[in-house]
């Protein structure tokens, strides 16, 4: 019976860690883990980027994501003055099962974006992403049906010979990543943009035993955003990405309101956002961002609106953004996307 359990237990992991990658309500504050073409589109030499998400916290914090990021402008000296090209590094860490499995994602990736005009208000950005993965499971730390008791979990499964002589599973692969990204302004107080990422090109194999392998599947996104002046100082900030991964499909779509404390200011504003964005049957999004002195701060929680809320109470995760963007006052201004 034991080993019956835990060969469904790891069956069941797999189908679980296997199905999605993990992702951010907050899509478009971790923009190279949705488009490598985003590498280098921002205004300004030098963009670092962190978020921070807790998913179902009820079932015993089932998904932790973290992730950091920088992108920098290079190659400014020896390409067209309309034209950017970027490069940047990406480290993301997503525990799950309470900690019992482990993944870091290291990228390396890099776009190029072609001015379609001559003041580079328009752009066509493509974008490559080279990530080396790593999966590492505590088996001691999984629980066991035998260890359920009316007590809560206890027993001794994890000592049992085949748990024991088994140890901890990790693995490793290379994965390939690209997109492509189309944007515009036709004012300084709008932008608009559209794109697609391919995550996975290479379909990699994760192998954590002998007898067991795993395709990742490919992901598919496809994202657009805009934001346009409708006052003095409010801005409105729209955007939505739909996902597809292994026959699972994601939507999520909505927007925010910006509020610019010093209107008159071109470059140093302060602003307070406020919004809400929806995943499609899952989820209702409420977001909030404070943004001064180069530096946006972001705050969203999941609500659960799906027949998971009776496990989850309600609570779909808590998620928290942080970008800061250097801006040298040599820099030429570049309208680019924010949401």
């Amino acid at each position: 019976m034991k080993k019956i359990t835990f060969l469904l237990s790891f069956t069941l992991l797999g189908a679980i860690a296997f199905a999605q990658d993990a992702h951010f309500s907050q899509f478009f504050a971790s923009p190279l883990t949705l488009n490598p073409a985003f590498t280098g589109k921002f205004d300004g030499a030098v963009r670092f980027s962190g978020n921070y998400r807790n998913q179902w916290p009820s079932i015993n914090n089932a998904f932790i994501t973290t992730t950091g990021s920088v992108d920098f402008h290079i190659g400014t000296n020896i390409i067209p003055h309309n034209d950017n090209w970027g490069l940047g590094l990406t480290v993301l860490n997503d525990n799950s099962a309470a900690g019992a499995v482990n993944y870091t994602y290291y990228s390396l990736s890099t776009a190029y974006h072609k001015g379609l005009d001559e003041d580079g208000f328009h752009q066509l950005s493509g974008g490559l992403q080279v990530t080396y993965a790593n999966t590492y499971i505590n088996t001691s730390s999984l629980k066991f049906e035998d260890q359920l008791t009316p007590y809560g979990f206890t027993g001794a499964s994890s000592s049992d010979p085949l748990v024991s002589g088994l140890g901890s599973l990790s693995s490793n692969y290379v994965d390939v990543n690209a997109g492509l990204l189309y944007s515009g302004s036709s004012s300084e107080r709008n932008n608009y943009y559209i794109g697609a990422s391919l995550y996975h090109l290479n379909k990699p194999t994760q192998k954590l035993t002998t007898a067991d392998s795993y395709t990742i599947n490919p992901r598919t996104t496809i994202h657009a955003g805009t934001y346009f002046g409708i006052a003095d100082n409010v801005t409105m900030h729209l955007s939505a990405i739909q996902t597809f991964q292994g026959g699972a499909s994601e939507t999520v779509l909505g927007g925010a309101f910006q509020l610019i404390a010093n209107p008159e200011e071109t470059t140093q504003q302060t602003s307070i956002y406020a919004g809400s964005w929806l995943r499609l049957n899952d989820a209702i999004i409420p977001y909030l961002g404070l943004e001064f002195n180069d530096v946006r701060l972001g705050v969203t929680y999941d609500y659960n609106t799906s027949a998971l809320k009776t496990a989850s109470q309600s609570q779909g995760g808590l998620e928290l953004s942080l970008m800061y963007i250097y801006r040298p006052s040599t820099d030429k201004p570049i309208n680019c996307p924010k949401f």
